[in-house]
């Protein structure tokens, strides 16, 4: 049994010597889509040994007009028709790698030109997604695609109703969220739940996967649900983001356009899936504004949020900064810099004298649209320059009448 073991092993490392032996630095990729670092059995073997294991992972395709072949085993024909749709598979035969759930088809593939990733391994499956993203944007040259797919919270639970009924597959359905989701979540325990299920049953959200690819420095095409799983098109258009990566926990810091135009961290309560703020370009790009300023069919906001939201309960810890004295009680709405750099110039010049408020002027004056918060925000500019001291006293008694009234509701 040990020769045997010996020999299998012999016979892998010469097959990573004629397969990737020149091309070691892609060895990061294979290792982060197969899901093997991270898992404490294989980070214990030896360089030499990890490298075989991975050449076992690697297979040659059987013709030079297999790769749609492999594409349509490994998924479905809408999932090829998607695919091809946005990346052309003969003229870029060779410079695709394509990795499916147990191998990756790297044959003839020029690792100094590659042009394209696709994983149809799901995203779900790897215990470390930004390595991985990382490792494809090492890959790829500038405009290069990536292509993969993801099992997300919605596919999972609409998997979980048609095999169960909507009654049994809601509770397993809230059953595996808390297992798959909520326990890899909490610090120290994520290390065991790792341990036991390699990553593989790990539970995510759109959301969240396409806002770690963005900060992975890559830009979202197109997402669509086929067959149960979602699949989405990016390209590398930059450089991983250096910075720390986001928290998981319920109070976030966000940027926004502070007085004299400094950069503030405000403090809210988390409303939004994991990664949301980086995606707010695509969603405003995919859906533009609401009436009231907010991005359109904003997906990126949770349940819960959804609650917190309507009774401004995430706005509470903004009172922080209040106490810093970076922002008032009452006062101008901080802006993130996407919204502020909308707003008309003359606007951002009057803004940026004043700092930031918790109570916005459109609420006390009752104006949630995006038109009237523009217009709110000039109102109260004109009333600040005619009564500096008494404004805020008169909009913060309007703003609290409104809410109690329930004339208006946080967006």
């Amino acid at each position: 049994m040990i020769s045997e073991w010996f020999y299998l092993i012999f016979i892998a490392d010469l097959l990573l010597n004629t397969l990737l032996k020149p091309y070691l630095p892609v060895n990061d990729y294979f290792q982060y889509v197969h899901n093997l670092k991270g898992v404490a059995r294989y980070e214990r073997f030896k360089p030499a040994t990890r490298d075989a294991i991975v050449s076992l992972l690697l297979r040659p395709l059987e013709s030079f007009t297999a790769l749609e072949s492999k594409i349509l085993e490994n998924s479905n024909p809408d999932a090829l028709h998607f695919i091809a749709q946005h990346l052309d598979l003969k003229r870029y035969q060779n410079s695709i790698v394509l990795t499916a759930r147990n191998s990756s088809y790297v044959d003839e593939v020029d690792f100094d030109k590659v042009h394209a990733i696709i994983n149809l391994n799901r995203v779900n499956n790897t215990q470390h997604p930004n390595k991985l993203f990382r490792a494809v944007n090492t890959l790829l040259p500038n405009s290069g695609f990536y292509i993969g797919t993801v099992e997300t919270y919605n596919d999972r639970k609409m998997s979980f109703f048609r095999r169960h009924g909507k009654f049994l597959g809601q509770l397993k359905w809230y059953a595996d969220f808390f297992i798959n989701r909520v326990i890899p979540r909490i610090r120290f325990v994520e290390n065991f739940y790792y341990m036991l299920t390699d990553g593989q049953f790990h539970s995510i959200s759109e959301t969240e996967i396409l806002g770690r690819l963005v900060y992975c420095g890559f830009e979202v095409i197109d997402t669509k649900a086929i067959g149960g799983l979602t699949y989405f098109v990016s390209i590398k258009v930059k450089k991983p983001m250096e910075t720390k990566n986001p928290s998981y926990y319920p109070l976030v810091k966000l940027p926004r356009v502070g007085k004299d135009g400094k950069v503030i961290r405000v403090y809210k309560f988390r409303t939004m899936h994991p990664y949301s703020e980086f995606i707010q370009d695509y969603i405003v790009r995919m859906n533009g504004y609401n009436d009231k300023g907010k991005p359109a069919n904003d997906y990126r906001v949770t349940r819960w949020g959804g609650f917190m939201r309507k009774w401004w309960i995430d706005e509470l810890p903004q009172l922080i900064h209040v106490i810093k004295g970076e922002m008032k009680l009452v006062g101008l709405r901080p802006l993130s810099c996407l919204r502020f750099n909308e707003f008309p110039e003359d606007l951002q010049k009057e803004r940026v004298k004043y700092k930031p408020g918790c109570i916005p002027p459109y609420v006390a004056l009752n104006m949630p649209t995006d038109l009237g918060e523009i217009e709110a925000e000039r109102i109260y500019i004109a009333d600040m320059q005619k009564h500096p001291y008494t404004t805020d006293i008169r909009y913060f008694m309007k703003a609290v009448f409104n809410i109690v009234t329930n004339k208006i509701r946080s967006a």
